[in-house]
């Protein structure tokens, strides 16, 4: 069955997009620890992260930055920081978290965002890639 994820990517359920190419997509996480929180995702359907080939955790990797990159331009914040736990979707996803303290790593507290906010964080993000 296909992850959440890949019916994202299959464009079977909506996304707020930031960043896409032929092998990745970055989106809003729709349930933020801070407002900006990106998911960058390789487009291949991969449960673990140590399970993708070299040449696609790598370029997971180099997505990533750009898009962190971009985020720290267009998001008030002290540093974007990065992380990988897996165990809500079971497709490889690296969150993206702009960091305000600590608290914003520990998904716990969560940002309410309305459909137009999430729409103009997305717009800020892509004017800097």
């Amino acid at each position: 069955m296909a992850s959440i994820f890949t019916k994202i990517i299959q464009g079977e359920l909506p996304c707020y997009k930031v960043a896409e190419t032929d092998d990745f997509l970055a989106f809003l996480d729709v349930n933020p620890n801070a407002k900006g929180h990106t998911l960058c995702i390789p487009k291949k359907e991969v449960d673990k992260i140590f399970d993708l080939d070299e040449e696609t955790y790598n370029g997971l990797m180099q997505f990533s930055r750009k898009v962190a990159i971009a985020m720290e331009k267009a998001i008030d914040c002290k540093r974007v920081g990065l992380t990988v736990i897996g165990l809500e979707v079971p497709h490889v996803h690296v969150h993206l978290i702009p960091l305000h303290s600590m608290e914003n790593a520990r998904f716990i507290e969560k940002v309410k965002l309305s459909p137009e906010e999430f729409q103009e964080i997305a717009k800020a993000i892509q004017s800097y890639l």
